[in-house]
């Protein structure tokens, strides 16, 4: 989930561990400022000296490598040069205090020793095997990408020709459980469709877990594809009814799935859950606007804040060539007054980093898009909903700009739905900042899990 856009990603920090049999799992909490990440940093001593990896089960990330992990006596010293990260402590044998460090943040950090695998985290809505249908790990092929692309199927044991689903994703790298800050929602939502005689296929992004394909490079519309060759796939297996075969799209997901429909009459219906309807270049500044308020910042910083990534946006949007653009946003940067920029100057570590998450074709192609383009020529029914407090996708601004531009193209059959109390995540929430996402223990709300089960299952009776 790409860091300003729809799923959002928070940037990895990181810590690390000991001096003396410093070896094993190491877990500690950073407390940023209106949030706390959990992370894990598993040490393993070779003959050459010491390596580590990094886990961060708030955000279902697993295995992240690090650069360099020295230890000197009783001090630790971790470096993740990707993640412009640092931690220095000292190990007495049952903790490790020290700092972390990323984008000019110093952090107390206190990492103890764990024996379990995993963080304990509560997740009660998470289906637990053996499951009450068939659940069958599949492979899939891409053949104008020329690449594999892995997912699960399930469906009802009893019965056939079930109504389906694709599952899409939202923004940046993830698995097939659409996996984030310690949840799964598309294992939650494919369990309760199953049960509810849905087949669901699920899979991982291109690039990602055990898909092949490059996703650094890709665009919205080359996951479009990824999707099209999950349709066709469906329509080979025998317990599918090929005429009913829908979309689920979340976030990012959610502008796909128009992409797809629109120009693939075969699609029985779409639901778009907290998907776009501006283009980037207006949800973008929305988004950090809102998300900025929710968290404390000051009005002026804000403004400070937007004015900068108005310039930025539109260099990215304007550019043809990466290389160029990668000049252009570092210079950029480093002729930026202090004063003009809230966190104060960014060192070269922190430019490189921002720059790398700008400069990429995903970028240009999201910020440039405009979803009604898509919306305006898709037939099929539409289910399109939002949380109330979703500050990512915000639902009025965006809700709105789906049904005009739906209704526009003469889509007769829109369901348009605004839940209330639910954040992006379709999770019952307080306040809808990303940062109460791992602190919610719901994967899904109950009340959205029903609409979308009950519409899909009248609309396919209907067909």
């Amino acid at each position: 989930m790409k860091t300003l856009t729809l799923s959002l990603i928070l940037i990895f920090s990181l810590s690390m561990l000991k001096a003396q049999d410093i070896s094993g799992k190491w877990q500690g909490t950073i407390e940023f400022p209106g949030a706390q990440l959990n992370i894990v940093f598993n040490i393993e001593k070779t003959d050459e000296g010491y390596t580590s990896t990094l886990d961060s089960p708030d955000q279902g990330a697993y295995g992240i490598p690090v650069d360099k992990t020295t230890v000197n006596g009783n001090e630790l010293n971790i470096e993740a040069s990707a993640l412009t990260l640092r931690f220095s402590g000292i190990f007495n044998g049952e903790q490790i205090e020290g700092t972390f460090s990323q984008a000019g943040l110093d952090i107390p950090l206190v990492l103890s020793r764990r024996d379990s695998d995993e963080i304990s985290l509560i997740r009660s809505q998470e289906p637990i095997p053996p499951f009450p249908y068939h659940s069958e790990d599949i492979i899939f092929r891409n053949e104008g990408a020329g690449i594999n692309l892995a997912g699960t199927l399930t469906f009802p044991s009893e019965g056939g020709k079930f109504p389906a689903v694709v599952l899409i994703s939202g923004s940046g790298p993830q698995n097939r459980d659409e996996q984030v800050f310690g949840h799964k929602p598309f294992l939650v939502l494919s369990d309760y469709l199953t049960r509810n005689s849905i087949a669901v296929l699920r899979f991982d992004d291109r690039g990602f877990a055990h898909s092949e394909g490059n996703h650094s490079t890709a665009t919205s519309e080359d996951f479009a594809t990824d999707v099209e060759s999950a349709v066709a796939y469906l329509k080979t297996r025998k317990e599918i009814d090929s005429k009913k075969i829908g979309l689920i799209g979340h976030s990012e997901g959610g502008l796909i799935a128009p992409m797809v429909a629109a120009r693939n009459n075969e699609i029985a219906f779409i639901v778009l859950l907290a998907g776009p309807g501006i283009s980037g270049l207006e949800l973008l500044p929305l988004q950090s606007e809102l998300i900025a308020r929710a968290s404390g910042i000051s009005d002026n910083d804000i403004q400070k804040s937007l004015h900068i990534n108005k310039q930025i946006f539109e260099m990215v949007s304007q550019s043809t060539d990466m290389e160029k653009l990668k000049t252009e946003l570092t210079k950029f940067f480093k002729n930026m007054p202090p004063e003009d920029f809230p966190g104060g100057k960014l060192n070269d570590e922190m430019i490189t980093m921002q720059v790398n998450q700008l400069a990429t074709p995903w970028m240009r192609y999201f910020l440039n898009f405009n979803p009604a383009i898509s919306l305006e020529k898709v037939k099929c029914p539409v289910l399109a909903a939002n949380g109330e407090k979703d500050l990512q996708v915000p639902p009025k601004e965006n809700l709105n700009t789906i049904e005009a531009a739906l209704k526009r193209g003469g889509n007769k059959n829109v369901n348009i739905i605004e839940f209330p109390g639910l954040n992006h995540m379709f999770q019952e929430c307080e306040t809808g900042s990303p940062t109460e996402y791992s602190r919610i223990e719901q994967t899904f709300a109950p009340v959205a899990l029903d609409k979308i089960s009950n519409w899909i299952v009248e609309v396919s009776i209907s067909q």
